[in-house]
């Protein structure tokens, strides 16, 4: 799985706590999931896609060849 979460947390100047905050996770599973070692829930993709203001389709996409 790859996602755009960092990129976009960096670019508003955010820290992974920051991030953890909003969404209600530690800041250890934003970790993972910007290092794509973690497959979020659909809650949790639906909250950090908006923070971003953005689709959970645009935040992750799925590369066939870990299937």
């Amino acid at each position: 799985m790859k996602t755009s979460i960092k990129l976009r947390r960096i670019a508003r100047g955010m820290k992974q706590s920051d991030l953890a905050n909003l969404v209600n996770v530690r800041r250890e599973t934003i970790g993972r999931l910007e290092q794509g070692q973690y497959c979020p829930s659909l809650r949790l993709a639906m909250d950090l896609a908006k923070v971003f203001d953005t689709t959970v389709e645009d935040l992750f996409s799925f590369d066939d060849e870990e299937q």
